[in-house]
């Protein structure tokens, strides 16, 4: 059901988006050296490892690791990259993987895959069985702003409470947040 809900609310919305991701697309290219899209090798259901596009909100000469391990974050930043961020239109190449089935609407934020110690600590909790999630329960509780332990206390709750309520809360929740660009660090 889950992945039925996910196909019936990302093909339409992908349609309506297409004029805006093609935009953002232009506006990428257009701001700075590279490619519009970044393909990120994320960890998957049962840790398997797929990649997955975002927009390039960073140059590309970035370090392969998660932006908050980087010491000055906001210098490798293109010049639309933050707004690019605190708008989440950087996420939107992410519908392409909710199509293909590597994630879904809503489940934990795909670690990427260097990040073991979250790796390690989702596959102990059995959070490492769900599909990644393009929102979760973590990213309505916070974002960028958790540490490591917290998110993982809240994609353990997710785990246990799952179902269709939540995840239409949670979805609810995600837009209230974009709207009012909260919880995004740079």
């Amino acid at each position: 059901m889950k992945r039925a809900m996910d196909l019936l609310l990302v093909l339409p919305a992908a349609l309506l988006l297409l004029p805006v991701i093609a935009l953002v697309a232009v506006a990428v290219r257009l701001t700075s050296r590279g490619p519009a899209l970044y393909w990120s090798d994320r960890v998957g259901r049962h840790n398997h490892i797929f990649s997955m596009p975002k927009f390039r909100s960073m140059r590309v000469d970035t370090p392969e690791v998660a932006t908050h391990l980087l010491k000055e974050p906001t210098a490798y930043l293109t010049p639309i990259g933050s707004f690019l961020r605190k708008s989440s239109l950087d996420e939107l190449p992410q519908l392409w993987s909710i199509i293909k089935g590597d994630m879904s609407l809503v489940g934990p934020r795909p670690a990427l895959f260097n990040q073991h110690d979250l790796i390690e600590l989702r596959t102990r909790h059995g959070v490492h069985a769900l599909v990644p999630g393009l929102t979760g329960w973590a990213q309505v509780n916070g974002r960028d702003e958790l540490p490591l332990d917290q998110k993982v206390a809240l994609d353990v709750a997710y785990l246990r409470q799952r179902g269709l309520a939540l995840d239409l809360r949670i979805i609810w929740l995600t837009a209230r947040k974009v709207l009012r660009r909260e919880g995004v660090s740079h």
